[in-house]
């Protein structure tokens, strides 16, 4: 897909052709010229409904937004992948005949090399490049910067050498078998649809080989509210423990069913055996399958809500999700570190703020990071004026929802 600028930023097109020459800018001075190179974007994602629950092939609800990262690129004939951005001086450098999996790789480069060992399993055509970033996509805050990254480089990749075929459902599993295979990150397939499917879209993933996908029109303007996401801080590092216990813990309950993932295995039954389940696993295992089965249900529900214009309904099941997050799932904070917990102190502030109104729910992964809120506009500056005076100017950015996903940008 090719979007001109000004389709893809509305009113601030003008203020995005700047950044876009600052890119451009960037590029010359690494590869020498810009001769023969074009602009791609790739939207960060934020997570609307179904938290925690694709991983075990639920379903979901999510959007892309106005945040992204750019890349200006072009092809080359040396066999040569190369890749720098404005955020990490250091060039990935990586060649076409050694697309084999390495431990030693960095994030980024392992992700560029999975992306292009995978697209040419898949029998697209892939070649050397250059290419110069620069994103807006935060970096840890729930909104998906890896999915963007990825994203982006399949979408260089599907125009660069495919004449932009490769479609969005394609690209984003392409995205996800990197981030698994090639980066070791046991991700769900939520982050990289999103990224890549645009707009706000509802997700089955009942069989993640074919995903159900339908775009939602939700217009949160026309509602009188603002989408707010709130950067709560705290250290990243050390959760990928907590991370992988979610998925894994989900599997150990769908085994002891003879399944392989929770969305098999019918909840009655669950809930009949609970007993001999508690004995088998645990408690937190079985909580937060009870977790899953609220939340795929929710964000079913709530797609439905907004297909037929009940925004109040909606609000109350995003609460709902908030709560079933809290209680059940329990990723507003890691149990190895009960001191920090930004976003458990987000989530009673926001409920302060917001007086009764508007809606709150844990953003992403969890255990630190953001939290999500729709905030009625004429509470939007005391709310955002109060989140950030305990947690920092600039740590709430009120988002709005992009159209479209990975695209190459005319000027």
């Amino acid at each position: 897909m090719t979007i001109h600028i000004k389709d893809l930023y509305g009113d601030s097109w003008q203020e995005q052709a700047a950044r876009y020459e600052t890119i451009r800018q960037g590029f010359i001075e690494t590869f020498g010229d810009d001769q023969g190179t074009a602009f791609y974007s790739a939207p960060g994602r934020t997570e609307i409904g179904g938290n925690h629950t694709d991983h075990n092939h639920g379903r979901v609800l999510a959007g892309s937004i106005d945040l992204d990262i750019v890349g200006l690129a072009r092809r080359t004939n040396d066999g040569v992948a190369k890749l720098r951005s404005v955020e990490y001086p250091r060039m990935d450098t990586i060649e076409l005949t050694q697309l084999e999996p390495r431990k030693e790789n960095s994030g980024s480069q392992a992700i560029i090399r999975g992306i292009l060992a995978r697209c040419r399993e898949l029998g697209y055509q892939v070649g050397g490049f250059q290419c110069y970033t620069q994103t807006r996509v935060l970096k840890g805050s729930g909104l998906s910067s890896s999915a963007a990254f990825e994203i982006l480089v399949v979408t260089i990749i599907s125009h660069l050498y495919n004449d932009g075929k490769i479609d969005p459902v394609e690209a984003a599993k392409i995205a996800q078998y990197a981030e698994n295979v090639y980066f070791g990150k046991p991700s769900g397939l939520l982050d990289q649809m999103a990224a890549s499917m645009g707009s706000v879209t509802a997700m089955d993933f009942a069989d993640p080989s074919k995903p159900i996908v339908e775009n939602v029109d939700f217009d949160l303007n026309a509602y009188g509210h603002a989408l707010c996401v709130v950067d709560t801080g705290g250290n990243h590092a050390d959760l990928t423990p907590d991370y992988a216990a979610v998925p894994q813990e989900m599997k150990a309950v769908a085994k002891y069913f003879g399944k392989e993932f929770l969305r098999d295995v019918d909840e009655r039954e669950f809930y009949s055996s609970l007993v001999e389940l508690r004995k088998a696993t645990n408690d937190r295992a079985v909580l937060r399958a009870m977790h899953f089965y609220d939340d795929d249900r929710l964000a079913h529900e709530e797609a439905e809500a907004l297909k037929r214009g009940d925004f109040e309904g909606f609000l109350k099941m995003v609460n709902a999700s908030g709560r079933s997050s809290q209680t059940l799932l329990q990723n507003v904070y890691s149990p190895a570190h009960p001191e920090e917990q930004g976003i458990s102190l987000a989530l009673t502030l926001s409920e302060f703020y917001l007086q009764g109104r508007g809606a709150c729910r844990v953003h992403g992964g969890g255990f630190a990071g953001t939290i999500q809120a729709y905030v009625p506009f004429d509470l939007l500056d005391s709310y955002r004026d109060g989140m950030e005076s305990v947690f920092g100017k600039g740590s709430c950015y009120v988002l709005t929802v992009r159209s479209c996903g990975g695209v190459k940008v005319e000027l």
